[in-house]
């Protein structure tokens, strides 16, 4: 399989609502590339769009926590109802070496589809709910410096214009 490069803040794939997936035959060597660069990068969650991928598709692995050890692959997913608030700070392979605090719910209902197609709607808490709306964000164009004040990204402004920079440079050589 193969580790892909992360797009990170200043690409315009990850503010674009991604499309969702309607050929599940390309799937499978998709997620393993994805699976194995978030295991590359230490990270616990990637979208599609995080990958240059203009698809409706994440991929979770929170195993390192004893509150799950499946890997989980959403596709199409929609998040259908939210409940309760937790507050934590998160960090996001797209914005590196940034952490903010917010509040996300504390347990979502989820509607996705597997990659063979099958349907679903179950519900999720705890670090995974977290983690699956994270994704979600970035599926639908959202960062994590979207949730935080003007305050808190003016704090974060010379770290982001930074990234941003970096990334609009390799975008300009492509």
């Amino acid at each position: 399989m193969a580790v892909l490069k992360v797009t990170k803040l200043g690409n315009p794939i990850l503010r674009k609502k991604c499309n969702p997936v309607d050929d599940f035959s390309i799937l499978p060597k998709i997620v393993e590339d994805m699976f194995d660069t978030m295991y590359e990068e230490e990270g616990i969650g990637l979208a599609g769009n995080q990958v240059d991928l203009d698809m409706n598709i994440c991929v979770v692995d929170i195993s390192h926590t004893e509150e799950d050890d499946v890997r989980h692959v959403f596709i199409n997913g929609e998040i259908v109802e939210r409940t309760g608030e937790w507050l934590m700070e998160e960090g996001c392979l797209s914005v590196p070496e940034v952490r903010l605090e917010f509040n996300r719910a504390e347990s979502i209902r989820f509607r996705y589809q597997e990659m063979d197609g099958t349907s679903h709607e179950k519900e999720y808490d705890g670090l995974l709910a977290r983690v699956i709306q994270h994704e979600l964000d970035h599926l639908n164009g959202n960062l994590i410096i979207d949730h935080v004040s003007k305050l808190v990204r003016i704090q974060h402004r010379q770290q982001l214009k930074e990234i941003e920079q970096a990334e609009k440079s390799l975008l300009a050589v492509k």
